[in-house]
């Protein structure tokens, strides 16, 4: 699909300011979306928006269907007679990174009283809206709502080390579980319906503002989720539920040693056996709540690096073949499209099978401006006189360091020499014609803007020219990731209003 010439931001909700730990769907998103129009964007990018489970990460999420209770706003909460200020308590100490612990234990006292609340004087109207969000999401609500009400029953361990009856879902247990945790299920659904509620408003304002939501649809999903639980049929699993091969990536850019993901991989045949109805619901469901999809690690379509589950890195695995192009059709005809609005996440090994497939469906793929001055294989592809009008291109994205920080860092290769290194920024010097009193970060956003590709995102940070500091995921490590967040202020309209110009200049307005 062709999207119409723009650009955008990429910044994701719990990165936004906010009182309570962690960025919202809340005041701050409202005043994020009033500077995006100040600065004449008309995309704001966010990444997957599921409850996050393992290292807090969207890409491993309990579910991939439901929203992160974790974004419902408590300001409106009270705002809009939920909770009364006493209940949400003092705002936390501000900090430029999130505390999930503390902000989690925050939201486990608030949801109880929310339940009371709405038991004790919710509306007749509130009510009816709250039954219909449940017969209208019932496919995965009640599995999502009874694994979280066992999950929290057993300390959150993952569902494979529950009791056996439960864990493999027979009817008796399931029965006896749902009556036992009434309250909790209860309690799950509401924050659901909360979340929808919160982020319908959040797009309603973009749309106001004439900004679309580019959401993100993991290929994978969370072997610790709902999905994999109720649906075991679906996946590569052995007699215990535990995955008989792993998810990953060969060694890449970012690992000398790949990158092991440990989702379970999917049964292809299974799928392609239900019509692909899963995958159908996924994308339905998605595209209910933003307007275009990048689809990330889309050339697993095609084919993906399959891991032995006994390994402990990703060198020893093997390329398997997916579904090609019978689930976009599938999907496609499904959802009555005459264009499916995704954008294919095609960087790392790329064949001409995944190409063909991408093109087949008109998707547009991506360019990243730090990969293409050193020796990726894709460098050449990224290099702005070579992009296609068809294309998404970034300064970076939430997987790599910042521009400033990739500037003055290692350059995110601790297996190259200095002298690797230096030369890439030596190419770089030449290429975009700046010597090193220029501030590479906007050198990087002129780039991007400038260029033919028809859509332009540059991440927050490097709208603000921050260093390493404010990295956002380093993959391949498993903690400490996901955590910066905007201080309040820190984004002004001063520094939009330069991207509103360039904006302006280069008709993305």
């Amino acid at each position: 699909m062709s999207f119409p010439r723009a650009s955008g931001v990429l910044l994701h909700p719990t990165s936004l300011p906010g009182l309570y730990g962690l960025g919202d769907l809340g005041p701050a998103a409202f005043e994020f979306i009033d500077l995006l129009a100040s600065g004449r964007q008309r995309i704001w990018q966010v990444l997957p928006l599921g409850p996050t489970g393992y290292g807090d990460s969207p890409y491993q999420c309990f579910s991939a269907f439901a929203g992160n209770p974790l974004l419902i706003s408590p300001e409106q909460l009270v705002e809009d007679g939920w909770l009364d200020a006493s209940d949400i308590g003092q705002p936390f100490a501000p900090s430029a990174a999130i505390d999930f612990s503390a902000v989690i234990a925050h939201r486990r006292t608030l949801w109880p009283r929310l339940l009371e609340r709405f038991e004790a004087s919710g509306s007749s109207a509130t009510r009816d809206r709250f039954d219909r969000f449940c017969a209208t999401h019932v496919d995965w609500l009640n599995d999502y709502a009874l694994f979280m009400a066992v999950k929290d029953a057993h300390d959150q361990r993952p569902w494979t080390t529950w009791s056996t009856d439960i864990a493999r879902r027979e009817p008796a247990a399931v029965a006896a579980w749902t009556k036992r945790c009434e309250r909790e299920i209860r309690t799950h659904k509401l924050t659901q319906f909360l979340f929808f509620d919160h982020w319908r408003r959040v797009r309603e304002q973009c749309h106001a503002r004439s900004i679309e939501i580019m959401g993100d649809l993991p290929i994978f999903v969370a072997h610790d989720s709902a999905d994999v639980w109720a649906r075991r049929e679906l996946f590569k699993l052995d007699a215990n539920g535990e995955p008989t091969e792993l998810t990953g990536v060969p060694p890449d850019y970012f690992s000398a040693t790949g990158q092991l993901w440990g989702n379970p991989h999917y049964r292809w045949d299974a799928h392609r056996e239900s019509g692909y109805g899963w995958w159908i619901d996924r994308f339905r469901s998605l595209l209910a709540l933003v307007d275009r999809v990048r689809i990330d690690h889309f050339r697993g379509f095609e084919a993906s690096w399959e891991v032995p589950a006994r390994a402990t890195t990703a060198i020893d695995g093997r390329w398997v073949k997916g579904p090609g192009a019978a689930l976009f059709d599938a999907v496609q005809r499904a959802l009555d499209l005459e264009q499916l609005p995704f954008v294919a996440e095609n960087l790392g090994v790329i064949t001409p099978e995944v190409e063909a497939l991408r093109e087949r469906f008109g998707f547009p793929g991506m360019a990243i401006l730090q990969f293409a001055f050193g020796t990726d294989p894709q460098a050449s592809t990224f290099k702005p006189h070579n992009y296609a009008r068809n294309l998404a291109v970034y300064t970076g994205t939430h997987d790599n360091d910042t521009t400033v920080g990739w500037w003055t860092g290692d350059v995110g290769h601790s297996t190259r020499s200095e002298a690797e290194i230096e030369e890439e920024r030596a190419h770089t010097r030449r290429y975009l014609g700046f010597d090193d009193g220029g501030q590479v970060h906007w050198q990087f956003i002129r780039a991007v803007m400038g260029s033919v590709a028809d859509t332009a995102i540059v991440p927050a940070q490097d709208l603000l020219g921050l260093g390493s500091e404010a990295r956002f995921n380093r993959p391949g490590i498993a903690s400490g990731n996901w955590r910066w967040r905007l201080k309040p202020g820190q984004l002004t309209r001063n520094v939009l209003s330069r991207l509103s110009v360039m904006a302006a200049t280069y008709d993305r307005a």
